[in-house]
């Protein structure tokens, strides 16, 4: 019989163990078709838009695209639902919840999406992966952006081929398989190795376009520094419009994928706009311990062939019933035309792009950034790893996080490097916060807010701010009416979304602030610098 003493060593390593069993008894998959009903035709591009995608009923019954009228293209990603990780800007240590990526490693470590075409998802790393690739392999050689863990499936490879050898040959047993042998079957082994105390803040960043099909896969790959929990996670687009209550991720209503198991979420990309996404499963706890990120979907307007009338495009989208904007009966749409429409403007440019469907060209940008801002209560995230209840009305953030990052590690470029439980250092904080524009050039910041318990707000000093959205929605009214509108601060309640362009045109070369004006948001727990600051560098 173990002793008190002995007792409190054993435990942990049983759960550990459990949890570890678990995990190899896993039902891992991952979904990235080449081809579907959508999109017929495999494409690793986004072609042009020059209308609307015309459907027609097919030989089955159901509707099929005209092939000359296809537009978007199919995108696919792959995340980790577990914990990890990250260092606030005093240098400690905060443990969290979160999502970390096993796809488009090499992308997000370089601060871009994660989301991929399917020949480069569909890809089989050439090597071994080591835990916290790429940072444990370095930038300068890690170039994988396929899915972590994706093998030929062996058995149905031989199986078909002993069936196919046969006299007369016999009926294959996976007749579906593709000829490489790659239809989702995965080794858990690099998926472990990757997946575990990898977590991101923000979690990984994706970015769509308009038309697209969208294969996310979740992987739970279990909480190794709680392992008596068994926590399920899943995936809900905040003000995403979709469609299917199953893909949705409020557990009422869809499903929660438990540990050692994998779902693929489906999305269709209907209309242009910043989003977020977060784990619905305890939301309190869930957001608050770092479960949240961005995602974006780009305009049809930015495949416009250069030259053509941005107005025309908007005019043939309301052809499409999906974004059809008719101002009489739908108070709600999302791309009215433009009442004056811009005729300097109205043209698609040679460079840069748009963040809506504006037919007039007043959402162009030449560089866009993704701001998520969040907030971290250190005593609750230490509780929440110490095996204590946690107290969720005294939560109060003393942490203010620009992209995962409090000032000055906003304004450092390049992934951030944390030392994990595992003795291996992993990208915590993949994503910069700094703004770098040329004279004379327009960014889009993308900013959202998923803070749990406060307001959050954002001044600008010597760059006026253009807002001209909210929560995915451009601000125009239904007569067509721009209502844009300069200001120096925004201030944005969580669960909100903001795209402002910033304009350097006439501002003088030099360093900038995006700060907020709350004092006390200016600080990283007890110091009295940090907090949400970031730089606008202006250079000639």
């Amino acid at each position: 019989m173990f002793s008190g003493k002995s007792y409190h060593i054993w435990l942990p390593i049983l759960l550990v163990c459990l949890a570890t069993i678990t995990a190899g008894a896993q039902s891992f998959r991952v979904q990235c078709p080449t081809t579907t009903i959508t999109h017929p035709t495999a494409a690793n591009l986004e072609p042009a838009y020059t209308g609307p995608t015309n459907f027609a009923p097919g030989p089955a019954g159901y509707l099929v695209p005209n092939p000359s009228s296809v537009n978007g293209a199919i995108k696919c990603q792959q995340i980790s639902g577990g914990d990890g990780f990250a260092t606030m800007g005093d240098g400690t240590q905060t443990y969290m919840f979160s999502f970390g990526p096993l796809s488009g490693l090499s992308d997000i470590a370089n601060g871009l999406p994660g989301t991929q075409f399917p020949d480069k998802f569909n890809s089989v790393y050439n090597g071994t992966l080591l835990p916290g690739d790429p940072a444990t392999t370095g930038l300068a050689t890690f170039k994988f952006n396929g899915a972590v863990g994706l093998v030929p499936n062996l058995d149905c490879l031989a199986e078909n081929a002993a069936a196919a050898a046969q006299t007369p040959p016999a009926a294959l047993p996976c007749p579906n398989l593709p000829a490489g042998g790659l239809d989702g079957h995965v080794d858990p082994r690099p998926i472990m190795d990757i997946g575990v105390l990898n977590g991101n803040i923000p979690a990984p960043l994706m970015a769509l376009d308009e038309d697209d099909e969208f294969f996310l896969t979740l992987t739970n790959v279990g909480q190794i520094m709680r392992p008596d929990l068994f926590e399920q996670h899943t995936v809900h687009f905040h003000g995403y419009p979709n469609a299917s209550a199953f893909y949705d991720g409020v557990p009422d209503a869809s499903v929660a994928i438990n540990i050692g198991g994998s779902f693929t979420y489906y999305y269709l990309a209907p209309d242009a706009g910043t989003y977020f996404w977060h784990c619905h499963i305890t939301p309190p706890e869930h957001l608050q311990m770092g479960m949240v990120g961005q995602i974006y979907v780009r305009p049809r307007q930015n495949r416009v062939p250069v030259g053509q009338s941005l107005l025309l495009a908007l005019q043939q989208q309301q052809q499409d019933p999906r974004t059809k904007c008719d101002s009489s009966a739908d108070i709600l749409c999302s791309n009215p035309l433009p009442r004056v429409p811009n005729v300097l403007l109205g043209t698609r440019a040679t460079t840069g792009n748009y963040a809506y469907n504006d037919g007039d060209g007043s959402t162009y940008y030449d560089v866009e950034y993704p701001l998520q801002i969040h907030g971290f209560d250190p005593n609750f995230h230490f509780v929440g790893m110490t095996f204590n209840p946690e107290g969720f009305t005294e939560m109060k953030d003393k942490y203010f996080l620009l992209n995962g990052r409090s000032y000055p590690d906003t304004v450092t470029e390049g992934p951030l490097q944390t030392m994990s439980a595992d003795g291996a250092m992993h990208f915590s904080q993949p994503l910069p916060s700094i703004i770098k524009l040329k004279a004379g050039q327009k960014a889009l910041l993308r900013i959202s807010d998923l803070d749990v318990t406060e307001y959050q707000t954002l001044a600008s000093l010597g760059i006026p701010m253009k807002v001209i959205a909210l929560n995915a929605r451009l601000l125009r009214d239904q007569a067509g009416n721009n209502l844009y509108y300069n200001t120096n601060s925004i201030t944005l309640a969580g669960g909100e979304s903001l795209d402002v362009i910033l304009d350097s045109t006439g501002v003088p070369a030099g360093t900038y602030f995006l700060y907020t004006p709350n004092l006390d948001h200016l600080s990283n727990d007890a110091e009295n610098f940090g907090g949400l600051m970031t730089e606008v560098r202006v250079t000639n």
